[in-house]
């Protein structure tokens, strides 16, 4: 049996030092002395705290039935794929609402089987700021039907609200934020129509030139026209361990990626060709997020692609972007093997200063745990940082989380197959997974804590999406999670902040007002942290855009310091309270505190 390199490290890990499995998973040209034994920055925390989720989704008025294709058989892959969700805060009153996306069904026709005005359709949940949220869709004006299946906020014109860019498999939309509650659709007026049907995924804004505004970057899965597609079982990329299934992704073609300009004025430019977003070719893409990942100021974009490689775009600084996912060892697994990525979630996990990637995949594979080595490239730590151990699932979205303020971002994960059918062959996965949460020791190891984390955590569903935020700004972080052909979960967190924290919401103003791209740093004694503002993350989701971090037993934030995206400029705030929200504005500083909801 030939063992690869990465199992030969998951058997070595009871066997050698941590210190010399990083030696031994550098490159080799990086062996330039021995390994040295350094401690962390901060204590290891101890075990994992007794943090509870409960889905608290019903009694909070979480209502709506997500639609997706069929219940007990799912012919097209256009009915297994999903959808994401939102949390953002469109009328900026400091609590996160929530955005539902929606699908519908298909009869054997391929025609949409509801008559008009009864079709499913997405919604909009105003926070009531008591826990429970008020359907506001029809005054909002944004109830849309269809396969609408990503979500991404931004304030793209810079009028101080958030906007929704929404994909489909259609036709995308531009919902401008209109500041009174309401949205308007102005798709057409900024450029961003085309008379084409595409599948679209995952979005991002992002600003990639720094001239302070914001421009979209947005994922297209498959050219898919179900007129032309094989019935399931006809070929062999219609059937998974000897079942027919509907077909696809391979067989079928995939999507180009696009990269549009925002003028300034309002209006977008598609500039996917000229900034090189199209030199990859077609593939399977799902889900783009935006960080800057080689610390040099200018974002990057990372891009988890199905049964492809995934890639990175390195920011040129020049308006162009390069694909440099396989040179720095993100675009397969550690035994070079093309996955089926799904989700990202993006964080600097062991708290040294660079972002690194954890990529979602199908069942009878791992996750992906990518450290970032600081010189461009990344070393895959799956089973080194024990998040080997669960393949069985079907992954989807995805997060860092410090679901117990302990100062280590931790990762939560949500899971569902895709195959309905599957239940009835008894192959030991079923069609609805429990969810995954694996806890941070502080020592670059992962602990899977699934089975200790309450209720929300270990109940089965079929989910897709998810987004995390402090719906109830009560100081620890609470997940959204949209199930196929079943109502939303609404995940309370439950004893996290038991310890301390701080929040902080950040409003540009030489930079894009979403301040998309602002990096922050919050000094503890020893113990420093990092992350960014950003959009589009998970599975074809958007997260709570302010940005939280967990400072354990520490009674103070010793250093915040804030790198605006476009001017670079650095402000520092020193001594400051902890267990609180802060909005700090470019060049003003501090101008809102607020205490959290406990």
């Amino acid at each position: 049996m030939k063992l690869s390199r990465r199992h030969l490290l998951c058997g070595s890990a009871t066997l050698l030092g941590s210190g010399l499995l990083d030696f031994l998973r550098a490159p080799i040209g990086r062996w330039s002395s021995l390994p040295v034994l350094q401690a962390a920055t901060a204590p290891a925390p101890k075990g994992a705290p007794q943090v509870q989720f409960v889905d608290v989704g019903r009694e909070a008025g979480l209502n709506t039935m997500n639609v997706w294709g069929g219940v007990k058989q799912k012919n097209y892959i256009i009915e297994a794929k999903g959808s994401g969700i939102a949390f953002f805060d469109y009328d900026q009153d400091g609590w996160m609402d929530i955005y539902l996306t929606n699908g519908t069904r298909l009869d054997g026709l391929h025609n949409k089987i509801y008559p008009p005005g009864k079709a499913p359709h997405t919604h909009l949940y105003h926070n009531n700021r008591d826990g429970t949220f008020t359907d506001v869709t029809q005054k909002a004006g944004i109830g849309r039907s269809g396969w609408q299946t990503g979500v991404c906020v931004g304030d793209y014109n810079n009028d101080g609200w958030d906007d929704l860019f929404l994909t489909f498999w259609g036709h995308n939309l531009l919902f401008h934020n209109n500041g009174n509650g309401t949205f308007t659709d102005v798709t057409k007026k900024a450029g961003l129509w085309k008379d084409e049907v595409r599948w679209g995924s995952g979005c991002t804004f992002l600003d990639y030139d720094r001239d302070g505004h914001l421009d979209l970057f947005v994922a297209n899965y498959i050219v898919l026209d179900l007129a032309k597609v094989p019935v399931p079982g006809q070929t062999d990329y219609c059937q998974w361990k000897g079942i027919p299934v509907m077909c696809g992704p391979r067989g079928l073609p995939g999507g180009y990626n696009i990269l549009y300009h925002n003028n300034g004025d309002g209006t977008f430019t598609d500039v996917s060709e000229p900034a090189g977003i199209l030199k990859p070719g077609p593939r399977y893409s799902i889900t783009p997020v935006s960080y800057d990942f080689d610390n040099d100021g200018w974002p990057d974009i990372y891009v988890a692609v199905d049964s492809e490689p995934s890639i990175l775009f390195h920011n040129n600084h020049n308006g162009t972007f390069t694909d440099i996912g396989v040179m720095a060892g993100v675009a397969y697994n550690e035994d070079g093997m093309e996955q089926a990525g799904m989700g990202v979630g993006v964080a600097d996990y062991d708290c040294d200063g660079w972002l690194d990637i954890f990529k979602t995949n199908f069942s009878d594979d791992t996750a992906d745990l990518y450290h970032n080595n600081g010189d461009g490239t990344f070393t895959d730590v799956t089973y080194a940082a024990g998040i080997g151990v669960n393949t069985q699932y079907v992954q989807w979205g995805c997060g860092f989380v410090d679901y117990d303020n302990d100062g280590w971002p931790d990762i939560f994960q949500v899971n569902g197959h895709v195959y309905p059918s599957i239940d009835q062959h008894h192959l030991g996965e079923t069609f609805k997974e429990p969810r995954i949460v694996y806890h941070n020791l502080g020592t670059g190891r992962f602990k899977d804590v699934s089975k200790q984390m309450g209720p929300g955590v270990t109940e089965k569903f079929s989910s897709r999406g998810c987004a995390f935020g402090d719906y109830d700004n009560d100081g620890n972080m609470d997940v959204v999670v949209n199930n196929m052909n079943d109502y939303p979960s609404l995940l309370r967190n439950e004893g996290g902040n038991k310890k301390n924290w701080i929040k902080v919401k950040l409003v540009g103003t030489a930079c894009n007002r979403t301040a998309i791209g602002a990096r922050l740093r919050v000094v503890t004694g020893k113990h420093s942290q990092i992350d960014e503002v950003h959009s589009g993350t998970s599975v074809m989701s958007q997260s709570d855009l302010r940005l939280h971090f967990g400072v354990g037993d520490a009674r103070e934030i010793d250093l915040l310091e804030v790198t605006w995206p476009t001017t670079r400029k650095i402000e520092s705030f020193h001594n400051l309270e902890v267990n609180q929200i802060l909005t700090l504005k470019e060049g003003s500083g501090i101008i809102q505190k607020a205490k959290g909801h406990v």
